[in-house]
């Protein structure tokens, strides 16, 4: 008996740690193509954002130290190498186009900051409108996502026909029925064109934020809210008490991604002005464009694109730092 207990044991162990049993080597393999599978089925659209994206930011980059005029144009690479000139050109504000750009970086900065607080402002407070209960409620919500559902150059075009001088719809219900004008006026140029761009963003970007603000109410209990009535709070109360401070990481998020799309935006003023914008509402994406492809200067035009994701990144950067040492704070 003594034998079969210490024989038993023995066997036991032998069999755990023999490289080929079952229980031991054989399961690595199955554990390593579980922990691989994932990448690999991330593979394909790492190497698609790879083509898309990297591959012409590398170019891009490299085009910046270069002096690429249009006498380039039909082989890029021969052009010769400038080094940091054209930074140099773009950041020099006592120089014409360095001067240009900073104008049109301090419209731009003014223009994303009022568009996104305009945008978060009227999204939330639909949304939490769009809270209560009431006769009609889907269709109104459908209908405040219209905006963000139509093709950008479809909204737009629309808008630039409401805004004609002699017969657009702006200037029929603010001159004409309103009386809130002297005359009608111009809103395509001039300093009403920053206006005009202003509320086409604006109409364009809070269904967004309204959407997304929708969702994460969701996730808030109604039974706050109703303890919060029982103790007397107020609907601000409530809102500034509970909904807000429950809305943080979702506004986080959403601020950001409003402020990157609008600071970016080209699509909108491309397709209200045209290819030269008024200087009134001359955002830097149009700026870059102009530099670019008007006056044929794309070592220059490239310089001002790297900069200007330079400037992002920096922003995001700080934006997401700020963010998470906030939270981490209210956490503690």
């Amino acid at each position: 008996m003594s034998t079969m207990t210490t024989t038993v044991p023995d066997e036991a162990a032998e069999r755990h740690t023999s490289p080929g049993t079952a229980d031991g080597p054989r399961r690595r393999p199955g554990r390593i193509r579980r922990i691989g599978l994932p990448y690999l089925l991330l593979l394909p659209a790492l190497l698609l954002e790879l083509l898309v994206h990297l591959v012409p930011m590398v170019i891009g980059i490299v085009m910046s130290f270069k002096t690429l005029t249009q006498f380039y144009l039909r082989d890029w690479t021969t052009a010769p190498w400038s080094a940091f000139d054209n930074y140099r050109t773009a950041v020099d504000f006592n120089a014409p186009v360095g001067e240009a750009l900073l104008k049109s970086f301090t419209v731009t900065l003014t223009f994303t900051l009022l568009s996104v607080g305009l945008c978060w402002l009227i999204g939330t407070t639909a949304a939490l409108y769009m809270q209560e209960n009431f006769r009609g409620r889907g269709v109104l919500r459908a209908l405040f996502l219209v905006p963000y559902a139509l093709p950008v150059y479809t909204a737009v075009i629309t808008w630039v026909f409401m805004f004609q001088r002699d017969n657009g719809l702006v200037n029929k219900v603010l001159y004409d029925q309103l009386g809130l004008t002297d005359k009608p006026l111009f809103w395509l140029i001039g300093d009403n064109s920053f206006y005009a761009l202003l509320t086409v963003s604006v109409w364009k970007g809070w269904p967004f934020a309204f959407l997304i603000v929708m969702a994460g109410l969701q996730n808030i209990p109604r039974e706050l809210y109703e303890a919060a009535a029982l103790d007397g709070a107020g609907m601000l109360q409530q809102v500034r008490r509970i909904t807000l401070p429950s809305l943080r990481p979702v506004n986080q998020v959403l601020v950001l991604v409003l402020f990157l799309w609008t600071f970016n935006d080209f699509n909108t003023p491309y397709v209200l002005f045209g290819k030269s914008a008024p200087e009134a509402a001359n955002l830097i994406s149009i700026h870059i464009y102009q530099a670019s492809f008007v006056t044929w200067n794309f070592g220059t035009g490239s310089a001002m694109s790297v900069l200007l994701l330079l400037f992002l990144l920096v922003v995001t950067g700080g934006y997401l730092w700020f963010t998470s040492r906030g939270r981490r704070t209210a956490d503690v």
